[in-house]
């Protein structure tokens, strides 16, 4: 049944990106100088969970590394948030960095690497409003040949915690709002994905309409149904995916996503998950004293907040109630 089970991939980048034509457009418009080899336009591209703002950016740049060679790097912050892991991970990306550790090297290095560098550079910062630190945005601003590309949920949320120097050096940056996708073009998504992937004549149209009934919006929740329906039918010998297949996977589609999102987790978010997740419910001021139990060199409270907010507003992994001293918060695995 399945011919190509990476098509089915969150990470797959098609090509031919449906019902993204202007947000493409406009990145490209922007990104468009560096093919002559100079810096482009600062870019935010902001949207919900499954709105395919990662995969558009990663598209876009793929794009135009085939009219010119072009050096980018990819970082998700919810797994590195420290300015040296940042730096370190977009450089390894780009394959500049093969030759410098994380740890033990100080963040200058990595800068100056970007720097002595003879071409134009890309730094793609998704989910950047859980930098623990945003001293490295403005590194990296201001290296000449460095191009920003930032990737947030919501734009003028992540805007009201910039300090004021930040604030006024972004503000100029070029806006692509991603909104979420309607029913018909989920079922357009999921059809291209099956036409890469399976076998035709495997998947009716009425499952697609179900699949993107249950996704609502989101694109990575509607290809993760369809891929373990798929390989529900292939490891059971089945011959189609129906829609009661897609019923009997809801769960498993979530708890893939979940463990995905769980080991996307640097140490102290997936601490701070586990600790909640163990408890099933936690006051806020319990969690705190049981974070700094467990680790020697605990994170800022401010820091520790700000990754709370990530692991339930951009991961939904936690939920919580009450504010102040009265706040709690539920595992929702």
């Amino acid at each position: 049944m399945i011919t190509n089970l990476r098509a089915l991939e969150d990470a797959y980048v098609p090509r031919d990106l449906h019902h993204r034509e202007g947000q493409i457009n406009q990145m490209t418009a922007a990104l468009e100088p560096l093919v002559g080899g100079h810096a482009g336009e600062d870019l935010f591209v902001f949207g919900p969970s499954g709105a395919g703002k990662t995969t558009t950016t990663r598209y876009v740049l793929r794009q135009l590394d085939r009219e010119a060679s072009i050096r980018w790097g990819y970082v998700n912050c919810i797994s590195d948030s420290g300015k040296s892991a940042v730096l370190h991970r977009l450089l390894r990306d780009a394959e500049l960095g093969h030759d410098l550790r994380q740890d033990g090297t100080a963040p200058s290095r990595f800068l100056n690497r970007l720097r002595d560098l003879d071409e134009q550079f890309v730094a793609i910062l998704d989910e950047v409003d859980v930098l623990a630190d945003h001293d490295v945005l403005m590194s990296l601003y201001e290296i000449p040949n460095v191009t920003l590309v930032l990737v947030t949920l919501d734009e003028d949320d992540f805007f009201a915690r910039l300090d004021g120097r930040l604030q006024s050096r972004l503000r100029g940056a070029c806006r692509v709002e991603l909104r979420p996708y309607g029913h018909d073009e989920m079922v357009d998504i999921l059809r291209s994905r099956v036409k890469a992937a399976l076998r035709p004549g495997m998947v009716r149209d009425d499952v697609l309409d179900h699949i993107a009934d249950i996704a609502t919006g989101d694109a990575r929740y509607g290809i993760a149904l369809l891929r373990r329906a798929a390989r529900h039918v292939e490891t059971n010998d089945g011959r189609y995916i129906t829609v009661d297949v897609v019923d009997g996977v809801v769960g498993e589609a979530r708890d893939v996503i979940n463990e995905q999102r769980v080991a996307e987790l640097s140490t102290e978010k997936r601490i701070l998950f586990e600790l909640i997740a163990q408890s099933g419910r936690i006051s806020a001021s319990d969690l705190r004293a049981r974070y700094k139990q467990q680790r020697s060199d605990p994170v800022a409270s401010r820091t520790r907040r700000k990754y709370l907010r990530a692991l339930e507003e951009h991961y939904g992994l936690i939920a919580s109630s009450g504010t102040g001293r009265g706040k709690v918060f539920y595992s929702n695995i």
